[in-house]
């Protein structure tokens, strides 16, 4: 009864609001890159998800106590020839020069980390952490030797694919299988991973492919932001016995937002979509009227229509599955994530006020929130040095 008012009301108490304050709070998926270059947006200005469609900048990320997590450099699929590598390498680089500048423009509040004691030394300083991943390993091109170019520059969590096939392996979505899981360059992807201490990523991977990276790496995986597929049947979400044998492998899996329930497919929404992922070079105009746009779709139909409680469903199914060592958060927040109620990264809080409800220690959810990430990329780390 307690945890049903909680979710009911958005309670958080001033008990668990300070306690929420007091830990380490990541999150292993974070879009904002996709904003970071559109003219005239500032990350250290607060923003609105009505006005622009962005759910995390300094402001928001101080108001729900989100202390840092992995900033993306995310990839769209394309065509598997020298050009193509070519674009989506530009792409990639020109990303990780946004997250960055991002950093740079406020040195005082935000911090590059490249290691779990990298992150705590950080957030004590009152700064906010920023790791750096990849989703979708399509710039590589075709060989891994431009993984260790994306090591140096800070990459310390990476997935092999997104929507498609690419040179490495099967994604996730139904259809064409390329390679019926990692293709021969997929492995000596896994391995080169493995070699420089990157965490592996398995959203977005297929079953098959999460099938071989598990046989084949020698150290823990994780998923970055997925969900149970015993509560809602979706190729991005994973099925009970390969989320069992993530954990038992020392790996986490990390609760998305999306994919708990049906979408909106109207060919509004798709038109609304494809005008969004161009906001990368849109006007600060053109980015509001994106953002008027969408919201009036939202108000009608909302395109994720997850409540709060469908969250801590899946979030409570998952910890009772594996337990509260193999469970963490990544929402997908500016990717697409977000839910009915909870818009951005400002309610936060109300995740430990749920999981506190629901009987979880305070140990267990700072595990929750990243003692088990930050594990499993320590364990990454430590057997690439050995």
């Amino acid at each position: 009864m307690i945890l049903a008012a909680l979710l009911a009301a958005a309670v958080v108490p001033p008990s668990v609001a300070a306690l929420h304050d007091r830990m380490l709070v990541l999150d292993t998926h974070l879009d904002t890159p996709v904003n970071l270059g559109r003219p005239g947006w500032n990350f250290a200005q607060g923003h609105s998800f009505t006005d622009d469609i962005s759910q995390v900048d300094l402001p928001r990320m101080k108001a729900g106590g989100l202390d840092g997590g992995f900033f993306v450099i995310y990839t769209e699929q394309g065509p598997l020839t020298d050009e193509g590598y070519a674009a989506a390498k530009a792409h990639a680089w020109r990303r990780e020069a946004w997250i960055r500048a991002m950093v740079r423009q406020v040195p005082d509040q935000m911090e590059l980390a490249f290691t779990p004691a990298d992150a705590r030394r950080i957030a004590a300083k009152g700064k906010r952490v920023v790791f750096q991943s990849i989703e979708n390993s399509y710039p590589l091109g075709p060989t891994v030797a431009a993984m260790k170019d994306f090591y140096d520059a800070g990459v310390r969590l990476a997935g092999p694919v997104h929507n498609g096939d690419n040179q490495f392996a099967d994604a996730a979505n139904r259809g064409k299988r390329s390679w019926g899981g990692l293709s021969p360059l997929g492995r000596e992807w896994v391995k080169e991973a493995n070699r420089l201490g990157i965490l592996i990523d398995l959203s977005h991977a297929s079953d098959e492919t999460v099938d071989q990276v598990l046989e084949l790496s020698t150290a823990p995986v994780i998923l970055s932001h997925s969900g149970p597929r015993a509560l809602f049947d979706h190729p991005r979400n994973l099925d009970d016995a390969r989320i069992r044998k993530i954990a038992a492998k020392g790996g986490v899996i990390q609760v998305n937002s999306v994919f708990l329930a049906p979408m909106d497919g109207r060919p509004e929404r798709d038109a609304a979509s494809t005008r969004w992922e161009s906001l990368e070079d849109a006007s600060p105009r053109e980015a509001r009227e994106a953002g008027q746009a969408w919201a009036k779709l939202e108000a009608d139909k909302p395109n994720n229509p997850v409540t709060f409680d469908r969250y801590m469903e899946s979030l409570l199914y998952l910890l009772k599955l594996v337990g509260p060592d193999h469970v963490g958060i990544g929402m997908d927040w500016d990717g697409g994530g977000g839910l009915i109620g909870m818009p951005d990264v400002s309610g936060l809080p109300r995740i430990t006020a749920a999981l506190k409800a629901a009987g979880y220690s305070d140990a267990d959810i700072q595990k929750v929130w990243s003692g088990n990430l930050l594990r499993a990329l320590g364990e990454a780390q430590r057997l690439a040095a050995k």
